[in-house]
């Protein structure tokens, strides 16, 4: 069997842009360092004139293979981990950066264009989420079909996109594109709204980052959306499973209410969705509510938060306490299905 790392990353860096198309060098971000009174740096991305931090950053894990500066030390480094594939997600994308249509589009573009060369040089080690412009909906749908063509195994959203929820109409184009395209949704961690960021300025990155893919499957689960597209298959990830009996039983009570009888052990299921639970989840309790089907797991490679584990896929082995059958659809045949290895 395979070990799938259903959650890792790339850090952006200069190489990131150099993709942009030549008509759009004008949207390069920049990267500054500031020097602290105490005089350690800090580094700071600047698009449009603002600033945003480059910190997240796992130290724990080799630069040159955080940054893909070294693809070759990368597959090492998983080769030590005893990880046969890792899925990219980005780390600058987890928050809103631009307004503008343009800029998203060229950053969008370049970023795709760099997880596609890096792709091209894993031998399918390596796959990735693309990032879509989705401010200007036909060329999202034009950058999804690039982006299958060369590498990507599921598209990145956030749990809120441009101050919308992801039940509303305006993204059902985009559902209906990807079902189309056997690509699925992958609800990252953070949000595309600036008005969600500056609401919460300070915190501690639960309410900014967390809830809101909570806030996503709840919305879409109820407004029904699994069922108009029923090919669709969405994963929430890095927000731990923790959440799922809440959310499944908050659901079920109020479908209940309204007179239909639901398996709670189904939800999931039954709506093809997938969640990624960390190893100090009470995985026992959560796969009653999500079933052994449903459950991915990744390690965050590449950064230093929460939800980081390096050694998650062989610590769940080790201390999970869950059956050895619902450990190995985890680490494999549940990343199988979610993001059609």
């Amino acid at each position: 069997m395979k070990t799938i790392d259903s959650d890792a990353h790339v850090i952006e860096n200069e190489r990131t842009w150099d993709y942009l198309d030549p008509s759009a060098k004008g949207s390069r971000p920049s990267l500054m360092t500031e020097e602290t009174v105490d005089g350690s740096r800090r580094q700071f991305w600047v698009i449009e004139g603002r600033a945003f931090g480059r910190a997240n950053i796992g130290l724990d894990t080799p630069k040159e293979s955080r940054e893909m500066a070294d693809i070759d030390a990368r597959i090492r480094h998983m080769d030590e981990l005893e990880v046969d594939v890792q899925v990219l997600y980005p780390s600058l994308f987890l928050r809103p950066l631009t307004r503008r249509a343009d800029t998203e589009i060229a950053l969008c573009r370049s970023y795709n264009r760099w997880l596609a060369d890096i792709w091209s040089h894993s031998k399918g080690r390596l796959r990735w989420a693309a990032v879509l412009p989705l401010s200007r909906m036909e060329e999202a749908l034009g950058e999804a079909r690039w982006a299958r063509d060369n590498g990507a195994c599921a598209v990145f959203m956030r749990g809120i996109e441009m101050d919308m929820t992801l039940d509303d109409p305006y993204f059902f184009p985009l559902y209906e594109t990807v079902s189309d395209l056997d690509l699925p949704i992958g609800i990252h961690a953070g949000n595309n709204s600036f008005l969600w960021e500056d609401l919460f300025h300070g915190d501690s990155g639960f309410s900014r980052a967390k809830l809101s893919v909570v806030s996503a499957f709840h919305s879409l689960v109820f407004s029904g959306i699994p069922s108009r597209f029923p090919r669709l298959r969405v994963g929430f990830i890095e927000v731990s499973s923790q959440w799922v009996p809440h959310a499944v039983h908050d659901l079920t009570r109020r479908w209940e209410r309204r007179g239909n009888k639901v398996d709670r052990s189904s939800v999931l299921r039954d709506n093809r969705l997938f969640v990624a639970c960390q190893t100090d989840d009470d995985i026992a309790y959560v796969l009653k509510y999500a079933g052994e089907d449903n459950l991915v797991i990744g390690t965050d490679y590449g950064h230093n938060d929460t939800a980081t584990e390096i050694e998650a896929l062989r610590n769940l082995r080790r201390d999970s306490g869950v059956s050895a059958t619902a450990i190995d659809k985890i680490l494999d045949d549940n990343a199988v299905a979610l993001y059609g290895l």
